[in-house]
């Protein structure tokens, strides 16, 4: 028989043993031209905020056909999923960006962006701390993703 403080040891024990599950944000993006963003899980609820086409959000909380999403500043509030998608977009949240033609400070640069600008990224493959991306102009390159938002 074990006593109580015997099966709490024995369950933290188990519970050492027992492999973590590696913890992934999940970020999507606006399908929509606007997606409308609501306080409740409901279309009967408050409409709170607007947001365009690509703009990146965390999934926080998922029911099915509702999303609860986290925004770049922080706002928690619901959208319905069908509004969302896979696409992989950064927002800038430096107050200016530089995107270089290689994964390099010292590369050529290509472009200076924005705090708020809204970016394709075109590899999901990190290269030491930089992130291929492409502007909706066609300018295209790397960007340290350390001054932007919305990368899984």
């Amino acid at each position: 028989m074990i006593k109580s403080g015997g099966k709490l040891l024995v369950a933290l024990y188990l519970l050492a043993l027992t492999p973590v599950a590696a913890f992934a944000l999940d970020f999507r993006s606006v399908s929509v031209p606007k997606a409308v963003l609501y306080d409740a899980p409901s279309n009967a609820a408050k409409k709170v905020l607007l947001l365009s086409q690509n703009y990146p959000v965390e999934v926080v909380v998922n029911l099915g056909d509702w999303l609860k999403v986290r925004d770049a500043q922080g706002g928690l509030n619901w959208v319905e999923a069908r509004q969302l998608s896979n696409k992989n977009f950064v927002m800038v949240t430096a107050n200016s960006a530089e995107i270089r033609q290689g994964a390099a400070v010292s590369s050529s640069l290509v472009a200076t962006v924005e705090k708020d600008v809204v970016l394709e990224v075109a590899d999901v493959k990190l290269n030491n701390g930089w992130l291929k991306v492409k502007h909706r102009d066609g300018a295209a390159g790397y960007i340290l993703i350390s001054s932007t938002w919305g990368f899984n």
